[in-house]
């Protein structure tokens, strides 16, 4: 019974030294503020991209059809309405902003980069989400991107 009481100290102080560290990392904008429309895409499961066609160097995930108007403004409103959301570098009026999201109990990053296109259906998005950490997000960026975008008016 104490063999498992110290691991399970030891593995409670091994997580809050992780998650102390997460949350500590520096957003680097150098790094972190990258173009959607030249994704470098390394094909892990952790990152997800939407753009209309023909706007990326990477195919995206998502094709977006139509956009609202003013398209990086609803965005904009919805990503900063979201929990645990902070802008890194970039702004609507520069055309084209990243946000850091981080999760609920740890702490891990997400960056969300989002640039304004002009598409043959007029003004519109493309929008990179990934990890920081890990090899597999488990959908998270996907499902941020889907639901940001429904919340925006896209389609």
């Amino acid at each position: 019974m104490r063999w498992a009481l110290r691991i399970a100290g030891l593995l409670l102080v091994t997580v809050s030294i992780a998650g102390l560290w997460i949350r500590g990392v520096d957003h680097d904008p150098a790094l972190w503020h990258a173009d959607p429309t030249a994704a470098e895409r390394t094909g892990a499961p952790n990152d997800a991209l939407a753009a209309p066609a023909d706007t990326t160097r990477a195919a995206p995930d998502t094709v977006l059809v139509s956009a609202p108007s003013d398209p990086l403004a609803a965005f904009d409103r919805v990503a900063r309405g979201s929990p645990r959301v902070e802008v890194v570098a970039g702004s609507v009026e520069e055309g084209h902003i990243t946000y850091v999201q981080r999760s609920a109990i740890l702490g891990f990053p997400d960056y969300v980069s989002a640039k304004r296109v002009e598409a043959a259906t007029g003004a519109s998005i493309a929008v990179w989400s990934r990890s920081r950490f890990g090899h597999s997000d488990l959908g998270v960026n996907a499902a941020r991107l889907a639901d940001w975008l429904a919340a925006a008016g896209f389609e």
